[in-house]
């Protein structure tokens, strides 16, 4: 455990759900743990005990990848964990392929409908047809305008043509629509939309006050920092500063408030959590604007400065778009300046 961490109360201790199985975390909420081909190793999911329409079952919280050990841990889960119910709707927080990847299978199997943000649903859909910030030309000459000019490194991000596709083949063809504050009746409890940016286009967590849960996505981790980035698709963005207003917005829930992150063991102390992301940020952007005040630099140049592990090409790749997301920050806040050289690479310096 981190220093971090320890700082955090986690009610569950070290107990988690064995595969193909499920854990009651509150009254009719259960964790399920799926794994993942990626440095992050798993993602949480959730099901939440149903009524809908009259009929009993539940509702599904994230999906996992399209890959086939999840969906043989989601028919595990199927033949043993729903008393006999079905799933009578999918609820995606956002877009990426953790968490939608099979979002179509799962309304296809269970004949129910997909709940998400509108600007997530079609980002999925994009997505799902191209390589948009994931991969591809693009996503190459992205980088390359920030400096990572390795050839090898460019080579390989223009290969992962199909990146977003192989784990998120299909999108289901229509989407009931989630946004900021709207209550959603869940059995006998109302969840509260909570819109989120930054991470995602139109991130949303649900919270139930009667249970004092919040369902936070990506939005609040308890070990790692949520990735921030700038894509090609909109290489102007200033993500963090939204990420970090959707974050301080989230003190308004109560310290008490059970967390139910997507990555990690559900914990409380979610106060702490957010001061500590916030100080981590402002850190971040410290180490940035000095760097800068030296030389002009790139995105590439930030890599060791942000970044002090070594780092695969999936992780440089997010690495790149968190450098450009901090170098923006400053940026928009005019304590940068930036300046495109003759190599066609984008450098920031100090105003």
């Amino acid at each position: 455990m981190t220093p971090l961490e320890s700082q955090l109360a986690y009610p569950f201790a070290d107990r988690l759900p064995a595969p193909g199985t499920t854990l009651e975390v509150a009254p009719g909420v259960r964790w399920v743990r799926m794994a993942l081909p990626f440095a992050l190793d798993h993602i949480n999911l959730w099901l939440l005990r149903d009524r809908l329409d009259g009929r009993e079952g539940w509702t599904v919280v994230d999906c996992c990848i399209a890959r086939d050990e999840a969906r043989a841990q989601w028919e595990q889960v199927f033949a043993d964990e729903l008393q006999g119910l079905p799933i009578l709707r999918v609820v995606v927080t956002h877009m990426h392929p953790d968490h939608i990847g099979l979002a179509a299978w799962l309304c296809e199997r269970w004949n129910c409908r997909l709940w998400i943000s509108a600007t997530d649903y079609y980002a999925a859909r994009v997505a799902s047809g191209s390589t948009t910030g994931y991969g591809g030309e693009a996503a190459a000459g992205f980088f390359a305008s920030h400096g990572l000019t390795d050839p090898a490194s460019l080579e390989k991000v223009r290969a992962r043509s199909g990146y977003y596709a192989s784990m998120v083949p299909s999108v289901p063809p229509a989407f009931h629509r989630l946004t900021d504050g709207l209550q959603v009746a869940i059995g006998g409890n109302l969840w509260r939309c909570i819109a989120g940016f930054g991470h995602a286009p139109e991130h949303m967590a649900l919270y139930c006050e009667a249970l004092g849960v919040l369902i936070s996505g990506d939005m609040m981790l308890p070990r790692i920092s949520t990735n921030i980035s700038v894509h090609d698709v909109e290489p102007e963005s200033n993500p963090l500063a939204a990420f970090l207003a959707s974050i301080a917005a989230l003190g308004a829930l109560p310290a008490r408030t059970l967390v139910l992150p997507s990555h990690g063991k559900p914990f409380c102390g979610l106060h702490t959590r957010i001061g500590q992301l916030q100080e981590h940020h402002r850190d971040r952007l410290d180490e940035v604007l000095a760097a800068c005040a030296d030389a002009p630099r790139s995105a590439a140049d930030m890599l060791p400065v942000m970044f002090k592990r070594p780092l695969d090409l999936h992780q440089t790749t997010f690495a790149m778009g968190e450098a450009v997301a901090h170098l923006h920050a400053l940026w928009f806040e005019r304590r940068l300046l930036r300046r495109r050289g003759d190599d066609g690479v984008w450098r920031f310096v100090a105003a």
